[in-house]
């Protein structure tokens, strides 16, 4: 009873000490009890009413239509090789990309050199190296068994390279007219759904009756779908007059490995023979290349192997604005529509939960606190109340915790924008990397709304560093993930892949980080500094759900459980070079997101402050910040189950950038977290009156 009396006179006198003055004006009144109540109803239907159907066409096209007249030519453009998922066990075997004219490929290049073609920073940043090619392509007119080179000849150890690439199942990349190449398949359960797969294999393997051997494709039937303008829809080949105009609005490619044969003719052009196709391409080992994988014996010193290619032009009814459908439909999207059911229900429920505890036990315990006993001297505080003068207090380390809030806001904006952006369209799969792009520009410009907060919290928790705060604001965080970025890119470097971002790249990072980023922060920082601040015993033992390690723990479930199916298809389309599109779905995971960090963690807030514990702003940060640990453990479950990569490089880049991604995530919601127990703090310590 000492204890509590001595806890109590000190409370007071801390709160005599001092009032709180807020940074910006706030009302004093709790929301009303009705108001409340239909709050998160409402945000759940404009959340769903935002959200459109998956297999409407929600898409504004990032680029203009081009028009091809009749035998114009229409450019093939390459980009790298990517491993895909093994047919047998579904599981990915390399994360390396490699580009398409590295040398051991001996892929035929056009007459001058490739030369690259013009990117954005997100596509560069996410792998994307376009070239063009040797290919000649001519719109509306068919070519059948065209060789594209007769000379590419293989050394034993580049023979092993490919071999070993085609058992890593690794798929070419090419863009007609901006269109990905892609595989056409069959569903098992439905067969008439066909299914359009970005890419094609770099070969197979062949059974033979010694065994099985990996054989090269070395021709392509490339099956072109064309809309025509006149014809406002099909129109046949040759049938066109000279004001018809054709659009490119699907590619499939075919690919073959077959015994190719060049015949040169007396204008120095080949002739192919592509008639042999019981015979494909096996690249040997021992020394070089052989064409018959039947009998993997007596390989020759030195051969060529012939490229080539056929173009067939498919005349289609789909107008060039709906191209993309056939690659972006969705198979089944019911587990999604169950998916966001399940996760509104559990954020209703969750709310509900809140809210009624909350709002019952808040109205008591301010009325009763509010309520003057005039036949006592001194009115007993108790519960909440009686840490009102220490719960304002400036936490340990406020310098990082300031640190990750302004970084928080600044990712928590970035995010966001870009998900609104992408729900609206403007970040179409048309343009290539216009996601990365976009987020690279609104974190830079958004450097002053992290240098506010982040100021803006130091001076509220009574730092006297600000000159460090103001330098270390812009460069801790982004220090961080770029130092892992530089250590991660030197593992590509090594082994020689094409997703090694360039150093011009690199420089280009930096500059806009130290020319925009860093000034725009430290003028953020500036006014936040200018602003004013909020101005603000032993602790009993706790309950063990609201011990510090369980109640962390605890609180990043619910969060993580919004957002683990969708986690599971962002991840298939970053490593599985897969085209995410559901930015709809993503949305209101988002959304839920933010409503289950928040109402968790300022339940566990609630609780932590009515045992009379007034150290809650670390606490507030690492409960919601917890769900990143999921998020990584799911990572590594991930790892386990559909990847098996062989060497050391693959797994160092897919765990580096998983570390990185949920250094992110932690400090993101642990920022939504934290500011969701602010404004609670603040909003009933605010309704009560202070003796």
């Amino acid at each position: 009873m000492a204890a509590t009396a001595r806890r109590r006179q000190h409370a007071r006198d801390h709160a005599d000490s001092g009032s709180i003055q807020p940074c910006t004006p706030s009302s004093t009144r709790l929301i009303p009890p009705s108001i409340s109540r239909m709050l998160p109803i409402l945000l759940l239907l404009t959340l769903l009413a935002s959200c459109p159907s998956p297999t409407a066409a929600f898409y504004l096209p990032g680029v203009a239509p081009t028009d091809y007249s009749s035998g114009a030519k229409v450019p093939l453009n390459v980009n790298h090789l990517t491993p895909s998922l093994s047919k047998e066990d579904q599981h990915l075997r390399s994360l390396i990309s490699y580009d398409y004219y590295f040398r051991p490929f001996h892929f035929c290049q056009p007459a001058g050199g490739p030369r690259d073609v013009d990117e954005s920073l997100g596509s560069i940043l996410f792998g994307d190296r376009i070239k063009t090619s040797a290919f000649e392509i001519h719109m509306a007119q068919n070519e059948t068994c065209k060789v594209l080179c007769a000379n590419a000849t293989y050394s034993y150890v580049d023979a092993q390279f490919v071999n070993h690439r085609i058992a890593q199942n690794y798929n070419f990349n090419w863009l007609i007219d901006g269109l990905p190449a892609a595989t056409v398949g069959t569903d098992k359960n439905d067969p008439k759904f066909q299914l359009y797969s970005v890419g094609f294999p770099l070969g197979k393997l062949y059974e033979t009756k010694s065994g099985r051997y990996p054989v090269l494709h070395n021709h392509y039937d490339i099956i072109i779908d064309y809309y025509s303008l006149k014809g406002g829809g099909i129109s046949s080949v040759g049938a066109d007059g000279k004001d018809t105009r054709y659009r490119v609005v699907g590619v499939e490619v075919q690919p073959r490995s077959i015994n190719s044969q060049a015949i040169l003719n007396e204008d120095g052009t080949y002739t192919g023979d592509c008639s042999d196709d019981k015979n494909p391409l096996y690249l040997s080992e021992g020394n070089s290349a052989d064409t018959s994988a039947g009998s993997p014996d007596g390989y020759s010193e030195s051969a060529t192997a012939i490229f080539t290619y056929s173009v067939y032009w498919r005349p289609s009814s789909t107008p060039w604005a709906t191209r993309w459908d056939k690659y972006l439909h969705v198979r089944d999207t019911n587990i999604h529509w169950y998916f966001l059911i399940n996760s509104t229900i559990i954020v209703i429920f969750l709310t509900g939960c809140v809210g009624m505890v909350l709002l019952r036990a808040l109205r008591k315990d301010i009325a009763r606190y509010n309520q003057l006993d005039l036949t006592e001297d001194v009115q007993e505080d108790s519960g909440w109340k009686l840490v009102h003068g220490d719960v304002f207090r400036s936490p340990k380390n406020p310098m990082l915790l300031s640190i990750f809030l302004g970084s928080g806001a600044q990712l928590f904006l970035m995010t966001g924008t870009t998900i609104a952006f992408a729900l609206l369209g403007f970040l179409s799969p048309s343009n290539r990397g216009s996601i990365g792009t976009v987020m690279v520009i609104m974190y830079t410009l958004l450097g002053s709304v992290g240098g506010y907060v982040s100021a803006c919290m130091y001076k509220t928790f009574h730092g006297d560093s600000w000159k460090r705060n103001l330098v270390l604001t812009p460069l801790f965080i982004p220090g961080i993930v770029f130092s892992g970025f530089i250590l991660l890119n030197f593992f590509l470097i090594y082994e020689q892949s094409s997703g090694a971002v360039p150093f011009g790249t690199m420089l280009a990072l930096v500059a806009i980080w130290f020319i925009v980023s860093v000034p725009l922060s430290f003028i953020g920082g500036y006014f936040g500094f200018k602003a004013p601040a909020f101005e603000a015993p032993q602790i009993p033992q706790q309950a063990m759900y609201l011990r510090r390690w369980p109640s962390i723990l605890a609180g990043g479930v619910l969060p993580f459980g919004a957002l683990m199916v969708e986690l599971h298809l962002i991840m298939n389309s970053i490593w599985f070079h897969k085209v995410y599109y559901m930015f709809g779905f993503l949305f209101v995971c988002y959304g839920i997101m933010i409503m289950t960090c928040s109402a968790v963690t300022v339940l566990l807030i609630y609780f932590l402050l009515c045992s009379e514990n007034y150290h809650w702003n670390w606490r507030a940060f690492l409960t919601a910040g917890s769900t990143a640990l999921y998020m990584t453990a799911y990572a590594l479950l991930y790892w386990m189950s559909n990847l098996k990569m062989g060497g050391v490089s693959s797994n160092v880049v897919y765990l580096g950038y998983s570390g990185l991604i949920g250094f992110l995530a932690f400090v993101l919601t642990g920022s939504i977290g934290w500011c969701a127990s602010w404004l609670f703090v603040r909003r009933i310590y605010a309704s009560i009156k202070i003796d």
